[in-house]
């Protein structure tokens, strides 16, 4: 079943949404309505009337996603810097705060270009996942602007400051399999067959404790900001809150029996 919303579908996989943007003439470059769109279909997901326990994000066509869609241009904007804080301040930025507080894991399955902005929508996922094909480049020099969607907060976080000031100030593309030893992403895959993993691991993901894992995600994206001790009390409130639920009781009944867990995401 197919749910379409501006240049974005939602499709369902039993307990898994895949959100695929879908502007694959201009290899999904990340427009004002795509913006809105994806807003709108992430609310769709979220929704608990849905039933949705994870999440897939990918693009159709031959990339993932190519960047800010420049030819949108600013609406004849006379103060060019005003109109690029309205664009980060009113559609980017929500976008990105939207993804990073999903109360369900999120897999990105990288296709092809992965391009500017479309860098940071790719590592917004739990677990990154790539096509061989695929690449990584933040072109952000090449048009005298400097990365934004949070990739300068991201990129030293998982490769390091060296490998990340290399990718902003050379603007060169990173291929999937550089990307993995680098440790920017999980899995390189043929280009194929990622769609099917990357639903694979959703379905995975989709049949774990989803208040646990909702807690997980907080607590890794709130970690790089708190100190030890604001990290220790984080996860003391995680656990009470994981510790109440049906599926803790499950977990622990399951080990004891030497048997699979059956987790009802209560």
């Amino acid at each position: 079943m197919r749910t379409n919303f501006e240049r974005v579908h939602v499709t369902r996989h039993g307990d898994v949404a895949v959100l695929a943007l879908n502007h694959p003439e201009i290899v999904n470059a990340l427009s004002a309505e795509m913006a809105g769109g994806a807003l709108r279909a992430l609310d769709f997901v979220a929704r608990p009337d849905n039933g949705f326990r994870a999440l897939v994000i990918t693009g159709e066509g031959r990339g993932f996603c190519s960047g800010a869609n420049l030819m949108e241009g600013f609406g004849g904007a006379a103060d060019i810097p005003t109109a690029i804080d309205a664009r980060l301040d009113n559609l980017y930025h929500p976008l990105l705060r939207v993804l990073r507080d999903l109360p369900m894991p999120i897999v990105t399955a990288v296709n092809g270009a992965a391009v500017g902005i479309g860098v940071s929508l790719a590592l917004m996922g739990d677990l990154v996942i790539a096509a061989r094909s695929a690449f990584f480049q933040l072109s952000f020099a090449r048009i005298g602007l400097v990365p934004d969607g949070g990739a300068t907060w991201i990129l030293p976080r998982l490769i390091g400051l060296a490998r990340a000031r290399e990718l902003a100030f050379l603007a060169e593309p990173l291929a999937a399999e550089k990307a993995l030893e680098w440790g920017l992403i999980n899995r390189v895959t043929p280009d194929g067959a990622l769609l099917a993993e990357a639903i694979k691991l959703a379905e995975t993901l989709a049949s774990g404790p989803r208040v646990a894992l909702a807690a997980m995600r907080r607590l890794f994206w709130e970690s790089p900001q708190n100190s030890y001790e604001a990290q220790l009390g984080l996860e003391r409130q995680c656990q009470r809150e994981a510790g109440g639920t049906q599926d803790f009781v499950e977990g622990v009944t399951a080990f004891l029996q030497k048997r699979p867990p059956g987790f009802r995401g209560k």
